[in-house]
């Protein structure tokens, strides 16, 4: 953690914990972790499986056969997973299988710590609540919507890891299209968890299902080579530590994906996430369509920029519309202006990671902010045909550290028409 740690609060912390020694393959280590919670004179326990991926249902099969996932009236037993959820549509769907043989769905809590920024929140309370945004939320004045999670950090000591996984797998399924269904999901008919978890799966599921041509044309991947930093000079992808050194793992991802429902129809989703580009930013920036008729065709604003609705993730949590103001004076000059909010500007923020408010919400037992096992297979069965185009093409085009990807980045937007908004801009 970047902030002091409270040492009254760690020390509360502290004296209430313990441990269990032993190997997670072994049955025995099962049964000493139940004879610790009896002891504790608790029947609720969370079971938060910190493990590689590949051990997931292991643990799981043995956490059911051993009795510690059977829930009581007196206690409740659940289970946290961390992504990934699988490697691809395959490998998730035998993995809820393989859950779902030992608890129910409702004792799974499958973790993405980007669904508990409090801004990441705010965008449905921000769509639902306040009445003007329903009205133009939709395909007749959105031209396009672009979601970016750009950092500045290379693969640090995951090297291994990520030659494993790669940015589509890492960040595609989950953090991206879990952003793009609270932009684009039907109103629930409650806030609650099934109602909301219920039109997250379905406008997921909704992406178009590219063939693999379809999938070439509309990607982009990209790999970090040397470049600068600031005034650092930092070493390339293959050069970094537990990385081939003809490694053809992908850095960098630009997609375009599209909803084929009746609200967005003919709107194209730009997703785009990579590490070593210019900034950290994770944003999504609603564009919306120009004006049907050119009223200053005849001054020197005639080629005005979109209007975008811009939400800021990271680093500078907020809320901005990109609109236009004449400038005062004699002359008609136009000045781009910005209306929104900072977080820090209105409330009292604590440094939060995300996690803190899933922790919460899964001791608790609401689900709302957790992915079920139907939004999970919807968002790798949409990411499957870029997997099987890019097993057949596995090229990557390389792009300098601290450039903002390769340039054919630039031209999946740029040859509609369009362009990517600059990094913290």
């Amino acid at each position: 953690r970047k902030d002091p740690l409270d040492p009254a609060l760690w020390g509360k912390l502290a004296e209430r914990i313990s441990y269990v020694q032993g190997d997670f393959l072994d049955d025995s280590t099962y049964q000493d972790i139940a004879s610790k919670i009896e002891s504790t004179g608790t029947a609720n326990a969370v079971f938060y499986l910190a493990t590689a991926p590949r051990f997931f249902s292991e643990v799981a099969q043995r956490l059911g056969s051993s009795g510690l996932l059977q829930e009581t009236e007196e206690g409740f037993r659940r289970v946290v997973i961390e992504k990934p959820f699988g490697s691809d549509l395959a490998s998730a769907v035998e993995l809820n299988g393989c859950l779902l043989k030992v608890m129910s769905e409702k004792q799974i809590y499958r973790i993405d710590h980007y669904l508990g920024k409090e801004t990441v929140q705010n965008i449905l309370v921000s769509r639902f609540s306040n009445g003007l945004f329903e009205s133009f939320w939709n395909n007749h004045y959105i031209d396009h919507v672009q979601i970016t999670a750009a950092e500045t950090v290379g693969v640090e000591t995951r090297g291994s890891f990520y030659e494993h996984t790669g940015a589509l797998r890492d960040m595609v399924p989950n953090h991206l299209f879990q952003l793009l269904a609270m932009v684009a999901m039907e109103p629930p008919a409650a806030f609650g968890a099934d109602a909301v978890r219920g039109e997250k799966a379905k406008v997921v599921g909704a992406i178009r299902p590219w063939s693999q041509e379809e999938a070439l044309a509309n990607s982009v991947r990209g790999q970090y080579a040397k470049g600068v930093m600031g005034d650092k000079e930092v070493v390339g992808y293959r050069q970094e530590d537990r990385v081939e050194p003809d490694s053809s793992t992908e850095t960098y991802v630009a997609l375009k994906v599209m909803v084929d429902n009746w609200r967005w129809v003919g709107v194209p989703f730009y997703l785009r996430t990579g590490k070593r580009m210019s900034a950290r930013s994770t944003e999504i920036a609603i564009c919306f369509k120009p004006a049907p008729y050119a009223q200053f065709r005849d001054t020197e604003v005639d080629r005005l920029k979109p209007n975008y609705l811009r939400i800021q993730i990271q680093p500078n949590e907020g809320m901005w519309f990109d609109l236009f103001a004449k400038r005062p004076g004699p002359e008609l000059k136009m000045e781009d202006i910005a209306l929104g909010f900072a977080y820090k500007d209105f409330f009292e923020m604590q440094p939060s990671t995300g996690y803190e408010t899933l922790i919460y919400d899964c001791l608790t037992g609401d689900q709302t902010l957790f992915q079920r096992a139907d939004n999970i297979e919807n968002g790798w069965r949409a990411v499957q045909p870029f997997l099987d185009a890019w097993a057949a093409q596995p090229q990557v085009q390389l792009y300098e550290a601290g450039k903002d990807g390769p340039q054919a980045g630039e031209e999946l937007l740029s040859r509609e028409g369009r362009e990517w908004r600059e990094l913290n801009v």
